[in-house]
């Protein structure tokens, strides 16, 4: 197992939700942050909300603009000189049946979820590659290992990731560049209420099993001993990830409990 401490780390996604709570433990165990999101004012107080703000530094990102991804690369190594861990964590989710949903929300969801995160990974991997090391952390979902009714792109934006960063790792072994991908299940954050709908509004209110799901300060601890210990994938929640394993071995089971999970929500 290698120590976290001390690392540098760059967080897309940084301002809210698991970005915001892996940012503060990070910091803990001092780690240089690079804090990335669209909102600069959210990333500013997670930084002053830091035990050590003066180790953090505020890269204000949208994924979805991948013309920039290059500039910035440039100017999240330039605040501390080098960047040993990137953790992919910007994302949205969705809530709408297949029939009802616009083709622009999967798009959308597309565009965040997975293109967004190659774009940033693809712009950062030749200073991998020329620095000899490196770590992608992705944080993906359960749902990227199995479906689930009212989430179509989103499963599918996930399940791509997974594909991905699979192929990712494979390529670039020699390189001593690893790979993790982070599933996470039921975690307390605001990914339901911010869910597309249909029409590409914000779903504007949180699903029982996320408010009754892992603290994300919890689920961050876990995520950071799962970095350290170079996992390939890690899976986190509770009785949701039996789901992966039923997935595997009994599908045609997980499609009746699922559907009938479904049907109480």
């Amino acid at each position: 197992m290698a120590s976290i401490n001390n690392k540098t780390v760059w967080i897309t996604g940084a301002s809210s939700g698991i970005g915001e709570a892996l940012s503060y433990e990070l910091n803990k165990k001092g780690c240089k942050l690079i804090l990335s999101s669209r909102k600069k004012e959210a990333l500013e107080r997670v930084k002053n909300n830091c035990k050590h703000p003066e180790s953090v530094k505020i890269v204000p990102l949208d994924i979805t603009q991948y013309h920039t991804m290059d500039l910035k690369v440039k100017e999240a190594i330039a605040s501390f000189g080098s960047i040993d861990i990137l953790i992919n964590n910007a994302g949205i989710s969705q809530r709408s049946y297949i029939v009802d949903t616009d083709f622009e929300v999967y798009k959308k969801l597309v565009d965040i979820n997975y293109l967004g995160t190659v774009a940033v990974t693809k712009a950062i991997l030749p200073y991998f590659i020329e620095q000899q090391r490196g770590h992608f952390v992705t944080v993906t979902s359960l749902m990227g290992k199995f479906g689930s009714p009212i989430r179509s792109g989103y499963c599918g934006s996930k399940h791509a990731l997974h594909g991905f960063f699979d192929v990712l790792r494979m390529e670039h072994e020699k390189d001593h560049i690893d790979v993790t991908l982070i599933a996470p299940g039921f975690v307390q954050t605001n990914i339901a209420k911010n869910a597309l709908v249909g029409d590409g509004k914000a779903r504007g209110y949180e699903d029982n099993d996320n408010a009754s799901g892992m603290t994300t300060t919890d689920f961050s601890k876990k995520m950071i001993k799962a970095i350290e210990s170079n996992k390939f994938e890690a899976y986190m929640g509770g009785k949701e990830i039996m789901g992966v394993y039923l997935k595997r071995f009994f599908p045609k089971l997980l499609h009746k409990i699922v559907l009938k999970n479904t049907a109480k929500t």
